[in-house]
């Protein structure tokens, strides 16, 4: 009797930087895991509690809801634990893609 593979782990990615969250993808897809994705604060909460992945990789500053305000929804809402990587490139990002000064 053969045992029924494994399906790989399931990541949310939940960054708003299109590109930066593109990358992000490639490369966790790559290696094998089952990438889904939120742009926005709302969209990582509803679908952390519609289908709870294995890992949620989550931007701390996220539009509509924060990262911060996302980890306290799930905290108080989720029906198990979900475990959390915070990040943020803001630093990075504004000094690889600055912003055109509004003067």
């Amino acid at each position: 009797m053969s045992e029924m593979p494994t399906p790989p782990p399931r990541i949310l990615v939940a960054e708003d930087h299109a590109a930066l969250r593109a990358q992000i993808v490639a490369v966790l897809a790559g290696a094998g895991w089952r990438v889904d994705e939120a742009s926005d604060g709302r969209l990582a909460l509803q679908l952390a509690l519609e289908q709870p992945p294995d890992v949620l990789l989550l931007d701390l500053g996220l539009p509509g809801l924060d990262g911060l305000q996302i980890c306290q929804r799930l905290r108080a809402e989720a029906d198990r634990s979900i475990p959390v990587l915070m990040l943020t490139a803001r630093d990075t990002l504004a000094r690889t893609h600055p912003q055109p000064n509004p003067d």
